[in-house]
């Protein structure tokens, strides 16, 4: 029986020149890459996000495919994508899914894990803008 599994690796960073901490404006970037780890070439077809910032504000985000794309990848292949997200507060998360089909039409959803959204101060690199502490 194939096995129809995606693996989504994820790289998120602070946009300090897209954010304005006085406005209560932070950028983020994401960049992610999808590998087919299974047997079967497959399709991604859509995508599924929850967004949640510090203050417990969700926003849920769905749509086809990832930049206006819907890769097909055979075994072993990968996609990268960079896309990103404002939020209100300096910190926050991320969380969703792909929804996937194989070319024999089964279809799978590929999970991506929490991720964490932190804005780091740039007059001392690596250091947080707050002492928030996400649960």
């Amino acid at each position: 029986m194939p096995k129809y599994q995606f693996q989504a690796e994820v790289q998120p960073r602070y946009l300090p020149e897209q954010s304005s901490p006085a406005d209560g404006v932070y950028g983020f970037a994401y960049t992610i890459t999808i590998t087919n780890t299974g047997d079967v070439s497959a399709q991604l077809i859509s995508r599924h996000w929850i967004i949640c910032d510090a203050n417990g504000h969700v926003q849920e985000v769905k749509g086809l495919g990832v930049v206006g794309q819907q890769p097909l990848l055979r075994p072993g292949e990968s996609f990268e994508y960079t896309s990103g997200c404002r939020l209100r507060t300096a910190s926050g998360s991320m969380h969703g899914s792909y929804f996937c089909v194989a070319e024999d039409g089964e279809p799978f959803t590929c999970p991506v894990a929490l991720f964490v959204l932190e804005a780091m101060s740039p007059q001392t690199p690596g250091e947080p803008f707050s002492s928030r502490v996400l649960h």
